[in-house]
This record gives C-alpha cells, sequence and structure tokens, in this order.
C-alpha cells in the first residue's frame, strides 16, 4: 500500500443505530429528522461522539474529511426498508461521488436490522469496498454490543468497538479508528483480523466495565492483550440479545499487524474465557410485588426497581405500566417516580392543564403486545415540553425532546408521562420536569445499566424485576426462531463446545 501524507481524502459517514426484533416502534425518516441526521457538510459540525472523534483525528494528521451522511437515533424496532433505501443510497452515492478516496471511516453500530435484512452494518460495509477495492483502507467502529458478522470482518480492514458501559468512550473510540487507519496509509501497520464467538446470549445488567461485574474482568483481560508484540486493537462484545439473527453471540475481535494466526489464536482464546464466565452474567429477578417488598423492608430510599424489560434504549416502546400497577395495587404511599410514554394521554393531560383531576388511560399502547392498557384516576401535577439536555454519553450537550410531557399523580406516585421515547443516560429527563430522585422512596428505571450512573450515589437499594416486555434481563424464556439452540442461558452447558472464528 503506497504512503499517504498530509491532506489525504478520507470519506466518513453511516447509519447508527441499534434495533430490536421483539418490540418498539419501526424507525422511519422521521425518526432520524428528529433526532439525528447530517448531510455533506453538516457532518463537519459534529464535535462529539465517534463521529467528533474521527474528525478530530482527520485534523490531527492534516486529511480531508469528505462528508457522506450520517444518522443516528434511539434504538427501537427495525428501519423501515424505504427508510433505509434512502440513507444508504444517499451514503453510497456521495461516497460514489467522492473517489478518488484514500481511506473511509465508518461510524456503525453493529446491531442495526431492517425490515428483511439483517445485517445492514455488513450490506454498507461490502458495497463500501467493492465501490474503493480492496486497497483503500476501511476503518469501521461498532458499539461493543454489537453483533459482529462475517460480512464485517471480511470486508473491514479492521473493526474497533468502543470499551465502556456505560458508554462514554465514542469519541476516543472515533481518535483511534483515524489514527489505526492513518497508520496503514503510513505503511506502519498492516491489519488482520479475527472475531471469536460463543453461542452467550445474556442482557446487560451484568455488563458493566466498571466495578467487580464479570463483563469488566473480561474487558480487562481482552484490553491487556494489546501489550502483546504484534497485536493493534482488541475489542470486547456482548451482543444485542434482542435481535433474532442467525450465529448471534459474544466474544472478542482481535487486530493484529499481518499475523492472522495470532488474531484468530488470541480471538478464540478471550471467546472461551467469555464462555467460562456466562453464568456470572446472568442476573438475580424477581417480580414488582416481590421488589416492592424488599424494598419496604430498606431504611430510607430511593430504592430503584429496574424494569429493563421496557428499555427506549434497548428498542422498548417505554409503555409499560407492569411496575406502576403493583405499585398502585398495593397502595403504596410513598413517593415514587415511574416513566411511561404515552403520547395519546400527554395530549390529554395538556388539553386538561395543570391542577385538572383527571381519569386517564394509561400503558401498553405503542406496543400492546405485553399488556394493557389501565384507567387511573389522579391530578396533572404540572406539564412541560419535555426539553432536556444530555450531561453525558454519546449525545453529550445535545438538546434532545421527549415532546408534551406531563407529571401525573396517582396517590404518591408521580408518573412522567412523555410523548416520545428518549435514551436514557442519567436523570435529565425526571430533573428536566422537576421532578427530584433524592426525594422518593421508589424510582422505576427502565434501563439495563445506566441506573447505577443516575442514582448510584443516593440508592439505598438496587432490584431487578421480573416484567413482560421486548428487552427482558435474561433470555431464558425467549422464543427464538432464526436463532438455532444450543445456547446460553437456554443450554446451561454445551459439551465440546468450541468457539466460531470469523476472518
Amino acid at each position: 500500500m503506497p504512503t499517504k501524507t498530509a491532506k489525504s481524502r478520507i470519506a466518513i459517514g453511516g447509519i447508527l443505530t441499534e434495533c430490536n426484533h421483539r418490540g418498539g416502534l419501526p424507525i422511519d425518516m422521521s425518526t432520524y429528522e428528529a433526532s439525528e441526521l447530517l448531510r455533506g457538510k453538516e457532518v463537519l459540525q459534529l464535535t462529539t461522539s465517534v463521529v467528533g472523534g474521527m474528525l478530530s483525528g482527520l485534523r490531527a494528521h492534516g486529511a480531508e474529511p469528505v462528508p457522506l451522511i450520517y444518522a443516528s437515533a434511539c434504538s427501537a424496532g427495525a428501519i423501515a426498508r424505504d427508510c433505509y433505501r434512502q440513507l444508504r443510497g444517499e451514503w453510497f452515492d456521495r461516497l460514489k461521488a467522492a473517489l478518488p478516496v484514500d481511506g473511509v471511516l465508518l461510524p456503525l453500530h453493529g446491531s442495526a436490522l431492517v425490515d428483511g435484512l439483517d445485517d445492514p452494518e455488513g450490506d454498507m460495509i461490502h458495497a463500501a469496498r467493492d465501490l474503493v477495492g480492496a486497497d483503500i483502507p476501511i476503518v469501521t467502529t461498532l458499539d461493543l454490543h454489537a453483533h459482529v458478522t462475517e460480512e464485517m470482518v471480511r470486508h473491514s480492514d479492521a473493526i474497533l468497538a468502543w470499551e465502556t458501559y456505560p458508554h462514554r468512550d465514542q469519541y476516543s473510540t472515533g481518535q483511534r479508528a483515524a489514527g489505526l487507519l492513518f497508520d496503514m496509509l503510513a505503511g506502519r501497520c498492516q491489519p488482520t483480523m479475527a472475531m471469536g464467538k460463543v453461542p452467550v446470549i445474556t442482557s446487560a445488567i451484568n455488563g458493566s466495565t466498571n466495578d467487580e461485574d464479570p463483563f469488566a474482568d473480561l474487558m480487562q483481560f481482552t484490553k491487556s492483550l494489546e501489550h502483546r508484540s504484534g497485536v493493534l486493537s482488541t475489542s470486547l462484545f456482548l451482543i444485542h440479545p434482542y435481535m433474532d439473527c442467525q450465529d448471534m453471540g459474544s466474544g472478542g475481535l482481535v487486530v493484529t499487524d499481518n499475523d492472522i494466526a495470532l488474531a484468530e489464536e488470541l480471538a478464540a482464546e478471550v471467546a472461551m474465557r467469555y464462555w467460562e464466565r456466562r453464568n456470572d452474567l446472568e442476573p438475580v429477578t424477581v417480580t414488582p410485588a416481590e421488589a416492592i417488598a424488599k424494598g419496604l423492608r430498606v431504611d430510607g430510599g430511593p430504592v430503584i426497581l429496574v424494569e429493563a424489560a421496557d428499555c427506549c434504549g434497548g428498542g422498548a416502546a417505554g409503555d409499560s405500566i407492569a411496575t406502576l400497577s403493583a405499585l398502585v395495587d398495593q397502595g403504596i404511599d410513598l413517593p415514587s417516580i415511574v416513566p411511561v410514554v404515552d403520547p395519546e394521554t400527554a395530549a390529554a393531560c395538556h388539553a386538561a392543564g395543570a391542577g385538572a383531576e383527571l381519569s386517564i388511560t394509561l400503558g401498553h399502547k405503542l406496543d400492546p403486545r405485553w399488556g394493557s392498557t389501565r384507567r387511573f384516576t389522579g391530578v396533572v401535577d404540572r406539564l412541560s415540553d419535555g426539553e432536556f439536555v444530555y450531561t453525558g454519553g454519546q449525545w453529550e450537550g445535545r438538546h434532545e425532546q421527549m415532546g408534551p410531557t406531563a407529571v401525573f399523580r396517582i396517590g404518591a406516585a408521580r408518573v412522567m408521562i412523555t410523548s416520545r421515547a428518549t435514551y436514557d443516560w442519567a436523570d435529565e429527563q425526571l430533573r428536566a420536569v422537576g421532578l427530584d430522585p433524592a426525594k422518593s422512596k421508589f424510582i422505576v428505571a427502565k434501563n439495563p445499566m445506566n441506573y447505577r450512573l443516575a442514582y448510584g450515589s443516593i440508592a439505598k437499594s438496587m432490584i431487578i424485576l421480573d416484567t413482560p416486555g421486548p428487552t427482558p434481563p435474561t433470555l431464558k424464556h425467549v422464543n427464538f426462531k432464526k436463532l438455532q439452540r444450543p445456547y446460553f442461558p437456554a443450554d446451561i452447558d454445551i459439551p465440546e463446545l468450541q468457539p466460531t472464528v470469523l476472518k
């Protein structure tokens, strides 16, 4: 590969979205238009997250970024076919018009789904390879919850994943990707890559890269391999488990300097270590009624009731009232906070006005497969336009909109009724509508991990719930159609298991 110098032209762009086969609303163009959809020079305005890091790296090397298109949104159901066709078409046409380029940076997620296509990232990487040819480096970044496929590995020169969960390192991952690409252009390395996978399908409940979580221990080992001679990069993947695709699994990816045998050996070693920790990745869960009873025995609060099965950040609609119903049915007269997405009821509250007493129907309207709508009587406590600003993570500093939002009081419970599902980073949404978590006995948190970030410093207890929904904390009882057994946790042991190695 010829050596490149300053003013190399590097194409940059992609679609970064996590999707869910089990539930959530379909993603269409309006979803991206309400979230993040940038074209051409608009992409160059990004200063945060993975694209901001890539642009920083390109500028540090004196390169000319060639912006294509960048689309991202909160997790949801599959991307509509027409939406993907339009976005991919724009991305591809801009890349074709930009030729010749010296390299390609692809900021993707790795767990996107399209109606009728289970591997859109592999499809895009393959399309880029066919267009730019074998000699132009393509470096891809993925979320560490990606479903890494053979097509992704075959057509990328290198894949680098985010290294933290809760996710804090998208920016530095973008910088690392740009740095590796320029090492290739300068002739300092020749990446070879392998991905080792084992059939472990678990939620992210025990998937933190902090503290004593088993995934943190596995991440530390995986990253330690970068100190080995000839190793350029390592990545660890806890697969997003709410897809239903063939050959799903978790494990490790290793990029070496022209040593595919070493990449295969180390990727297989990471995967087998992952298999050995499989039982540690499974959470202990209880019903909402049991969790409330346990919480009442805790001195003070808040007690965090983790309803992970309704996680908007994993693709759920956010409209479950399973835990709210348990609080109401048990007559809990202690301050509680519960988020529910229900645009119809939020609009009714706004029409009635603050202070109005209403009888409302709430819950399971957007995705009714997981429960029944229920009538509650209460008071419209306050109203909001639903705007807030993220204080960290992928969208740090970004203004986001929950849409017209109401705080509806049912006894001692404050229900934050929003019009749109948004990703939970910390407690920005609650504070934006005037709710103070520290003054609550119970807080329903609808995410599998970031509740620790939001409430770790104030929580007296955190309890994982077993409730219906498309993002459950355990996959023991999920009936996959495309994913074939054996896999953990449906199968506790698989005799003579050997990792699958993609290269």
